[in-house]
């Protein structure tokens, strides 16, 4: 059976409570008990030109608006911006911040349910994620996770990310 939730939007006043706090889910148990819990919010990130040359050169993703500044200044966002891939592959680093699913068994990202780039990410903007543990299934092998994440701008009025991610959590 799947429990499910929607990811609530937390002013600045509610977010003291969520961040700097590790969300540690021991067992499966646990984890289910989570379902439709908000599990917190990560530290700001910065990202800089340097961090979006280094992801086009390794994804060969080099188009002016994220690579040239000198060109991008004229362009439809007056500066650079993170690729939109960039900025759903920060979802390992900033989730790791937020909690951590404890346990011997093997944890695999199986996929993406849904995935948008609601607004850019400027260069040297800051981001963070805002995590929900959304939906626990029981599968033969353990558990089917699906997190909701909302990758936040700092100052911005939309997120630059929305995703679902799908992770099977094995049993030992």
């Amino acid at each position: 059976m799947a429990r499910q939730g929607h990811l609530s939007v937390h002013g600045a006043d509610d977010d003291a409570h969520y961040i700097g706090r590790m969300r540690v889910l021991n067992d499966a148990d646990e984890v289910a008990a989570a379902a439709g819990e908000d599990l917190g919010v990560s530290e700001w990130v910065e990202i800089s030109q340097e961090r979006i040359d280094a992801f086009a050169d390794a994804t060969g993703d080099h188009q002016w608006i994220h690579v040239d500044p000198e060109k991008a200044a004229g362009g439809p966002f007056g500066t650079t911006i993170a690729h939109g891939y960039l900025t759903l592959s920060m979802v390992p680093l900033l989730g790791a911040q937020v909690f951590a699913f404890a346990g011997e068994g093997a944890k695999i990202n199986y996929g993406l349910n849904k995935v948008r780039f609601p607004a850019p990410v400027p260069v040297d903007s800051r981001v963070r994620a805002r995590v929900q543990l959304a939906e626990v299934t029981e599968i033969p092998s353990g558990q089917q996770v699906i997190l909701r994440y909302a990758i936040e701008i700092d100052g911005g009025k939309k997120p630059a990310c929305v995703a679902e991610t799908v992770v099977l959590l094995l049993a030992p």
